[in-house]
């Protein structure tokens, strides 16, 4: 088995060797012998460990506890334990496409609420104050006012300065609330409902998953759908690392030193 020093390890996996002491420190990857002089030693499942590391911890899903358990993979395959960190990568899977499921539903409720929303002419003239509307949806008044200051929606004030919501108003909030529920982020929401507003035909699976070009900040649930596809993609590699670093320690060959290169 072939031998690396930090510099030469950093180099192959394309990070900083301050990074690569990192890792080390954090338990992503097994903790690396030491030469008399203080140097660390790596070996080809280092290298392994590490792309399987890199890999999994890529894409920041952090709804239902994904990205925990993403670490809790690549710190059980550091510790040697390859059968539970396979059988956590079955678990992150299920996850994945569970989250997907909702994130796919959530779109579904909004092309079956903009379809009603279009399809009836006459909506009611019934209003309802804050809390009587936040009754009707289950969330929170917070949660209104986070999505109003937010640029969601714009409510009406009646001449005492109360906020009045109208029936047009709680079918709007239905498909935020949906989109919310499904881990979307706001940014996101948002630049649907503008595009919809200019084009109520508008493709809302297209334009929810693309921020624009001009955004100041693209996370992962500004582009959901996407990110729990990389996601799905990057378990998937990993689990054939888990299976390739099972096979190098049950070789078990020897450490072949291959570099004089500085710690």
């Amino acid at each position: 088995m072939n031998t690396f020093r930090t510099n030469e390890v950093a180099k192959m996996i394309g990070i900083h060797v301050n990074t690569v002491r990192l890792y080390e420190e954090c338990g992503l990857i097994p903790k690396p012998e030491r030469q008399e002089n203080g140097y660390r030693i790596f070996t080809d499942l280092h290298i392994e460990q590490f792309r399987l590391a890199r890999k999994v911890l890529q894409t920041e899903i952090l709804q239902n506890g994904l990205r925990k358990l993403a670490v809790c993979i690549v710190k059980t395959s550091a510790a040697g334990d390859y059968d539970k960190a396979e059988d956590l990568i079955g678990q992150y899977v299920e996850r994945v496409n569970a989250e997907e499921e909702k994130a796919n539903e959530a779109i579904k409720i909004a092309r079956k609420i903009l379809s009603g929303i279009e399809g009836n002419c006459e909506i009611e003239d019934k209003t309802y104050s804050r809390k009587e509307a936040a009754d009707f949806l289950e969330v929170s008044i917070d949660t209104l006012r986070n999505w109003e200051l937010n640029g969601l929606f714009t409510i009406k004030r009646r001449q005492n300065g109360y906020r009045v919501y109208t029936e047009a108003d709680l079918q709007g909030l239905m498909i935020i609330r949906s989109l919310r529920c499904a881990n979307y982020s706001l940014a996101a929401i948002l630049r649907m409902l503008r595009a919809l507003s200019s084009d109520p035909k508008a493709n809302i699976l297209e334009i929810i998953d693309t921020p624009e070009l001009d955004d100041d900040i693209i996370t992962a649930c500004d582009r959901l759908l996407t990110s729990l596809k990389e996601a799905k993609d990057n378990a998937l590699f990993a689990a054939q690392q888990i299976k390739k670093l099972k096979r190098m320690t049950s070789n078990k060959p020897t450490l072949t030193h291959q570099s004089d290169g500085t710690c």
